[in-house]
This record gives C-alpha cells, sequence and structure tokens, in this order.
C-alpha cells in the first residue's frame, strides 16, 4: 500500500506564483491546496490541517508572519515555509529563529523549491512518526499504572470501554453518582489519548455562577463587564490539544447551554464581549450525577446539547454495586494515609468488626465516602487495627431492613416476607403494637395472631 500523498498549503498574493508552485508541486506527488493572501489562507487553515505549508512573507493584510503564528498556534509540529524577496530577508530569518522550518529566495529554482518541500515533508513523517511510537509506549506503560482501581465484573465493563474509546476523538458523557470517580475516568482516557503529552483541565459547572462560569470557559476581553481590566484566556483556549473535562454539566444554565453547543458544533468560541471567534482544538469529556434525560422532559437542559455530549456513554456503577472491590479500595486508601503521615506511621488494618460493618454498609457517598470514612477512622485510632468504634455512627448503626434474616434465600416465600415486613415495623415504632397495626392497615387482634405465629421476638411497648 502507498503512501499516502503530503499536503501542502500554498499561500500568496500573485495568482500566477500559486498556478507554477501547484502544477510544480502537484507533478512531485504533493496534494497541492492553493490560497490567495494571507486571509483567504488564515480561512482555510480553521477548515484544514495540512502536512506543510508554503507562504509568502509580504502579502496585504495578513503577512506570512501571521500565518507563522497561526499554523504554530494550530499545530506546532506542522513545518512553514516561508518565501521572501531580498528586501523581507531580514524578517524571513528572524522568522526561522522564532520557529519557521525554513526560508527561499524569490526567485527561487524549482529543483530548489522541491527539495526543501521534500525535506520538510520528510520531517513532518518522522515527527508524527516518533510521535505515534511514544505515544503507543505510553499509552502500555499508563495502563497499567494509572489504571482505576477495581476488579469486579461490572466496574471491568467500564474499564474496557474506557480503554476502547480513548485512542479516539469522541466526546464522552461519564454518568454516575456523586463519588464514584467520574473525574479518574476521564483522566484515564485522557491518558491512554492521543492528548495526553499536553493538558487536562477540569471545571465543575455547579460551583460557579452563570456569569463567572461563562468567563472561565470562554475567557473575556478587558471592559466586558465590572471588574473585567485584562483579557482573560478561557480554559476552552487553555486546554489546547488537550482534554477539558466538564464535571456536573446538568447543573450549566440554558444560556450557558447554548455558547456550549456551538463550541462543539463549530470547533470555535467567542469570550465574553468578544466579536473574534477563537479556534477550539480540544477533546471534552463530561460528567452528570443528574439524569439528563429527565431533565430534558423537564425544560431543565437543551436535547441537541445532550445528544452532542453523549456520543460515548459511560455509566459508573455505585459502590454497593461493585463490593467485590471495596476491599481492594480499603487496602489502597490506608497505605496512602499512612505514607501521608509527615512522620510516617505503620499501617493500619481493620478490625474484624469493622470489616463486616463497611461491607454491609450501602455507601450512599460512594468510594468518596469510604476514603473519608478511614481517614476517619485512622486518626481516632490508637492501635495498631481501626475497632467498629473508630468508624462513623451512620457506618455501624444497624438498619432492619425486610429480609435481612434470609438474603441467603434466592426465592424467599409470602410469609418470610411478611414476617420480616412486620418485624421491621414494629421496631421502626418501638415495640408498640398497635400503631405498628396502624402502619400496617391491619386490626391489632390481627397483628396479635401473625406475631403469635412468627414470635418476632420484639419487645411490646403498648403496656408502657
Amino acid at each position: 500500500m502507498s503512501a499516502p500523498q503530503p499536503s501542502i498549503l500554498v499561500i500568496d498574493d500573485e495568482s500566477g506564483i500559486l498556478d507554477t508552485l501547484r502544477i510544480l508541486l502537484k507533478n512531485e506527488g504533493f496534494d497541492v491546496t492553493t490560497a490567495q493572501g494571507g486571509k483567504v489562507g488564515l480561512e482555510t487553515l480553521k477548515s484544514s490541517a495540512p502536512d506543510i505549508v508554503l507562504t509568502d512573507v509580504r502579502m496585504p493584510q495578513v503577512s506570512g508572519i501571521d500565518i507563522l503564528s497561526a499554523v504554530r498556534q494550530q499545530d506546532p509540529e506542522t513545518p512553514v515555509i516561508l518565501m521572501t524577496a531580498q528586501a523581507s530577508l531580514q524578517t524571513a530569518i528572524q522568522a526561522v529563529n522564532e520557529g519557521a522550518f525554513y526560508y527561499i529566495q524569490k526567485p527561487f529554482s524549482n529543483d530548489d523549491m522541491v527539495a526543501i518541500c521534500r525535506r520538510a515533508a520528510d520531517y513532518r513523517q518522522l515527527r508524527a512518526e516518533n510521535k505515534h511510537l511514544k505515544q503507543e509506549i505510553r499509552r502500555r506503560e499508563r495502563s497499567g499504572q494509572v489504571r482505576p482501581l477495581g476488579k469486579s465484573r461490572v466496574f471491568l465493563d467500564v474499564m474496557r470501554l474506557a480503554e476502547q474509546v480513548a485512542p479516539t476523538e469522541s466526546t464522552v458523557l461519564i454518568q454516575g453518582e456523586s463519588g464514584t470517580g467520574k473525574e479518574i475516568i476521564a483522566r484515564y482516557i485522557h491518558e491512554l489519548s492521543a492528548r495526553s503529552e499536553s493538558q487536562f483541565l477540569s471545571l465543575n459547572c455547579g460551583a460557579l455562577p452563570e456569569s463567572l462560569l461563562e468567563s472561565e470557559l470562554f475567557g473575556h476581553v478587558k471592559g466586558s463587564f465590572t471588574g473585567a481590566v485584562r483579557d482573560k484566556q478561557g480554559l476552552f483556549a487553555a486546554a489546547r490539544g488537550g482534554t477539558f473535562f466538564l464535571d456536573e454539566i446538568g447543573e450549566m444554565s440554558p444560556a450557558t447551554q447554548v455558547k456550549l453547543l456551538r463550541v462543539l458544533q463549530e470547533r470555535e468560541c467567542i469570550p465574553v464581549g468578544g466579536t473574534e471567534a477563537i479556534p477550539v482544538d480540544v477533546r471534552v469529556v463530561a460528567a452528570t450525577n443528574r439524569d439528563l434525560e429527565d431533565d430534558i422532559k423537564q425544560g431543565r437542559f437543551r436535547t441537541d446539547l445532550y445528544y452532542r455530549l453523549n456520543v460515548i456513554a459511560i455509566h459508573l456503577p455505585p459502590l454497593r454495586d461493585r463490593r467485590d472491590d471495596i476491599p481492594i479500595f480499603v487496602d489502597a486508601f490506608l497505605k496512602r494515609i499512612a505514607n501521608e503521615k509527615e512522620h510516617g506511621e505503620e499501617l493500619k488494618r481493620l478490625s474484624a468488626e469493622a470489616v463486616d460493618a463497611i461491607m454491609a454498609y450501602d455507601w450512599p457517598g460512594n468510594v468518596r465516602e469510604l476514603e473519608n470514612a478511614l481517614e476517619r477512622a485512622v486518626v481516632l485510632s490508637k492501635g495498631e487495627a481501626v475497632p467498629l468504634s473508630a468508624l462513623p455512627v451512620r457506618i455501624t448503626e444497624r438498619r432492619a431492613e425486610p429480609l435481612v434474616a434470609d438474603r441467603e434465600h434466592v426465592n424467599p416465600t409470602l410469609d418470610v416476607i411478611e414476617q420480616a415486613y412486620i418485624t421491621w415495623v414494629l421496631q421502626t415504632e418501638g415495640g408498640n403494637k398497635t400503631r405498628a397495626a396502624e402502619v400496617l392497615g391491619i386490626d391489632p387482634s390481627t397483628l396479635y395472631r401473625k406475631l403469635s405465629k412468627y414470635d418476632t421476638g420484639v419487645k411490646s411497648a403498648d403496656a408502657e
């Protein structure tokens, strides 16, 4: 299979030179695009990413130096060749010092021009291959080093999907309860992507008021609002070439949703108070703990934005649905807590009672709640083992639940279900059978018969 033709964008304000170079370079195997004038050249760059840019230095309105700056902003790896007359030679030499690949003086020979363009094509290919190899090596290293904790089946399914989507440019929407580790998954996707050498930036959309959120996202120009004393770069611009993680996307106001939709559709954003659009080269990973489909029905979230974000959906399960992972988290958190102590501390372990309580608890705050509970327990523990009493009360207190005594029954009978429910209601009402009968919706005499049958052992409070 033959290698693809290197693409080259030729920019000059003289149509005769453009025609000559188009014929010359096309005959030499290049995929040639021409643009007459620097302004047209800039517009062409916005919609394409050529392997090489060949531009004249002196052009009205937009110069070759402006083209160089735009190309380096878009992709620093793209070689830029400058064509220059004697009068602008010094400018061209300065531009080479600032990152241009080469300069060639007008008039030039066809052989010299072809040789320089071939050299630029080889440079571009070598840089691309080198970058690809480094990314592949780093991806293999990081897949083992930074892999999020967990071995449960449901979590391994999440990991497989994350690893499959990471090398792509697709937008990802991570859904899950608070504390399940959505940002950790987003960082993992970034680390395994082709953007891993660039920044990973994150922003909690629910933590800022609307006006400040827009400024953080898109930037603002000086004087656009009270306190805007200078231009400010937005995070979409700052994350150029990298990944931008938008947490709690469901908290974003309708007005800001419209602006975000434009960014995803047009790949550009306009700073607050500005008129010029700024190109956006960033991969968006969004996350929410809300039911966005319900928000759409309630008119709180835009349907078109939802489908722009929901290209790849990753549902992160709560900790109660991946209990096999709890011991892994406990071990990792206890080690981290010991290592973070100022003078070091002996690694502590959980007592058997503490382990039972942790495994039985439903963890509504998920992994974050588990980590905080363990840190608290370690601080309050004097000995080597963390006792049950060091854990928060909400974890250690036993709540009676239906079927709690019959969890091992795969198909409990109606009698078992009824007995468990009556026991739970009695405990909730403090043993008062009269109030329990009212809650159950039955006569007290019926309740007494059932209690006699089941012998629940709950102390009566009716006589008190």
